[in-house]
């Protein structure tokens, strides 16, 4: 019996002393022994002992050079001790080389990839990741909102209003080109050219309503504000239900403008901007064939896609492409070499 505990001693100080890895966290000490404390110790009581042995053995209380020096290394010792057990990540690590010492490479891993790893906050992280999407965003939505502009610039009936426009402004010659003071001012056909188109777009910025995905850009729209707003969206949300339930399920009351628009929108399975996006006149026209009753948007919908299979019927290719697929089948992209 006296055999086999000196053994069971022996494995344990033996393995002890395997879990000690010269390099990784105290090297060839324990890291509990180092602050003297143990395993069961908490993080305070861990924090307690070092700020003692660090009054104890800060370099500072030594005079003599060699005295000095011993306490640095010692002062070392105990703060990186401390480092390692004040973490609670990097305590769990320890503590797991601590009973399993076998596993040599993965305490390599562990210890290294601890070290290693870029120690950012996360918060930091988020909000530099909000802001540039935030700023991509609004860009974009400036850029679609550019080309919208050049676009309708070039629309003759958008170019001629804007030109007549500016001509009332002053600010184009009668004949719709540069004024003569400019023609005087010694700049060429290309600026002068460069300059006419800049209060075409002008004008059409500042006159034409434009909605939809092109309209002009909000700073309202962007994640990092649509992320603040968020509590006033969803109060907002649930009013308008709420308001809705009670005004025109329970009391019965007719439908506003407004509210026979949300619900064409609705049937139509558009969001906001694409249903904005189209002509007041078509709106003018839903609400006239009272397209926010359910069996009169249906019957109106069947029309429009029975008049879409007659025009596309009557279009050369859409013909072509039906033989092709009557006489080889539906045609399939495939990444196979003859």
């Amino acid at each position: 019996m006296a055999k086999l505990s000196t053994v069971v001693v022996l494995f344990y100080v033996i393995g002890s002393a395997y879990a000690m890895i010269d390099g990784l966290y105290c090297g060839l000490e324990n890291c509990y022994d180092v602050l003297g404390v143990t395993r069961d110790h908490s993080r305070k009581e861990i924090a307690k002992a070092y700020r003692q042995l660090a009054r104890k053995h800060h370099p500072d209380r030594q005079s003599a050079p060699e005295a000095k020096l011993a306490a640095e290394e010692t002062f070392r010792r105990i703060a990186n001790a401390y480092e390692i057990l004040n973490d609670d990540d990097t305590r769990k690590d320890y503590d797991y080389l601590l009973d399993n010492p076998e596993e040599f490479y993965s305490h390599y891993y562990r210890y290294y990839s601890r070290r290693m790893a870029p120690k950012v906050d996360v918060r930091i992280v988020i909000l530099v990741t909000l802001s540039v999407i935030s700023a991509v965003q609004y860009y974009a939505a400036w850029c679609r909102y550019d080309t919208a502009i050049r676009h309708l610039a070039t629309v003759p009936r958008y170019r001629l209003q804007a030109v007549e426009m500016a001509r009332e402004e002053g600010l184009l010659g009668e004949d719709g080109k540069a004024r003569k003071k400019e023609r005087r001012s010694g700049k060429t056909k290309e600026e002068q050219k460069r300059e006419e188109e800049e209060v075409i777009r002008k004008i059409i910025a500042e006159k034409m309503d434009i909605r939809g995905a092109y309209a002009k850009p909000s700073i309202y729209d962007t994640l990092w504000l649509q992320l603040v707003l968020l509590p006033y969206t969803v109060v907002m949300f649930c009013v308008f239900h709420i308001r809705w339930v009670w005004k025109f399920m329970i009391k019965r009351e007719p439908y506003g403008e407004a509210e026979k628009l949300y619900l064409i929108r609705k049937y139509l399975g558009e969001n906001q901007a694409k249903f904005d996006a189209r002509d007041e006149a078509e709106h003018e026209k839903m609400l006239k064939l009272e397209l926010w009753q359910k069996d009169k948007f249906q019957e109106w919908k069947q029309e429009k896609d029975e008049e879409e299979k007659r025009k596309m019927a009557e279009n050369s290719r859409y013909k072509a492409y039906r033989r092709y697929v009557k006489n080889h089948g539906v045609p399939r992209m495939t990444f196979e070499e003859d």
